[in-house]
């Protein structure tokens, strides 16, 4: 079943204060809504997400809790646009799990390296994120959402914006998962800051770079160094900084 998805934002009335005179005018706002995740018949989480791509994000989501390890683990996924649910069915058991949790920092024993032999040149690095933010037509209209994507050292694909930067991110890795894409050559693309939990779900994806226009954390750049994941930050014009494993940058003459 499906139905018709809320637009992601819609124009609401306002009043401008503007050098000492209020005056009537619009603004455009992002929409809000509810999704349920269910996988096996249980009710896995409630998300605060945009109306949009929901098979993606309850499909990323799950992913991120590791709990789908393989497309082949999917019996049927029915999505409702119009109610806001998606059940996915697996062939694995289920165990409950605590509603609305993200995967905790105690889990990383069990995250695999990421292994990638893929290198990429650093002049790409910024026409990639600026291609990001030239993409993010919901930002420019609203300021109210985030934007994620994954890109090759082509182009950008998979691009996404959402109220919340993880879901944003869900989805674009949602996205790869369903169409069978290996990210061993991709780059995930940010346009908020790269916190420990979205370095967690880029390594339960094997992405081996992680590019933001924003701020790294302490804890996320631990995670990087020990499981092989470049982490690039403050991604801005012509500039952007290198935090951990620079061997998968390299610049066109070789340095």
């Amino acid at each position: 079943m499906s139905g018709i998805q809320l637009p992601i934002y819609q124009k609401q009335n306002i009043v401008l204060y503007k050098e000492g005179v209020m005056q009537q005018g619009n603004a455009m706002i992002v929409n809000e809504t509810f999704l349920k995740v269910f996988l096996n018949g249980l009710e896995i989480a409630t998300l605060v997400c945009s109306p949009i791509a929901y098979k993606e994000l309850a499909v990323g989501f799950l992913l991120s809790e590791g709990l789908l390890p393989d497309l082949a683990d999917i019996k049927n996924i029915n999505c409702n646009d119009k109610e806001k649910w998606v059940h996915v069915e697996t062939t694995i058991s289920t165990t409950q799990k605590e509603e609305g949790s993200a995967p905790p920092v105690n889990d990383v024993d069990q995250l695999p390296l990421v292994k990638s032999s893929s290198s990429f040149l650093a002049d790409m690095i910024p026409r990639l994120i600026n291609l990001l933010e030239e993409k993010s037509s919901t930002f420019r209209l609203t300021g109210g959402v985030h934007g994620a994507a994954l890109a090759d050292s082509q182009n950008m694909f998979a691009m996404y914006e959402d109220i919340g930067r993880h879901n944003a991110v869900d989805r674009a890795l949602g996205y790869s998962f369903l169409n069978q894409i290996d990210n061993a050559d991709k780059i995930l693309l940010l346009s908020g800051r790269v916190s420990s939990e979205i370095l967690i779900k880029a390594v339960r994806r094997g992405v081996p770079v992680v590019v933001s226009r924003s701020a790294p954390t302490q804890l996320a750049l631990e995670l990087a160094d020990r499981f092989g994941v470049t982490v690039i930050g403050f991604a801005r014009g012509e500039q952007f900084n290198i935090y951990s494993h620079k061997e998968r940058i390299i610049c066109s003459n070789g340095s």
